[in-house]
């Protein structure tokens, strides 16, 4: 079971997280940690005149599938919106939980191994809700 839930992509990602690099004066930052089994996601975001991420940086200390998470948030979080995100978020959540469809975002189809691992959905979760939490931190400084 594990050989499915660890595959080749998911350790690829694990070890390709784009933006691995904590901005060094983030408009929003936030950061998430799984009780389970520690793995722990820290997200700088900042925004552009839009209120959509303009830049983004990570530091990850998660298993291989919080990292491949990661990396999965990571490469397509530039351009999007703190609502963008939270839609990934709260459908991430969902399918997991196995109360919503795939998630449109590029990559989670790799996820479908672990879903019935309740135990790693938590870890999976962690780029997301950190990103979020970011970037609508970063939005409330905009219009404070």
């Amino acid at each position: 079971m594990s050989g499915a839930l660890y595959n080749a992509e998911i350790l690829r990602l694990a070890a390709t997280i784009p933006h691995h690099d904590r901005l060094s004066d983030p408009m929003g930052s936030a950061e998430k940690r799984s009780p389970i089994c520690g793995s722990r996601v820290t997200v700088d975001v900042n925004l552009d005149s839009q209120g959509r991420v303009s830049e983004i940086g990570l530091l990850v200390r998660a298993c291989a599938l919080g990292q491949a998470s990661s990396s999965l948030m990571g490469a397509s979080a530039i351009g999007r919106s703190p609502e963008e995100l939270a839609v990934a978020r709260d459908a991430l959540t969902a399918w997991l939980a196995g109360s919503g469809p795939l998630p449109d975002w590029p990559g989670f189809d790799l996820f479908t191994p672990a879903l019935p691992h309740s135990a790693r959905h938590a870890s999976i979760r962690l780029a997301f809700e950190a990103a979020t939490e970011a970037a609508e931190s970063a939005r409330a400084g905009l219009h404070a």
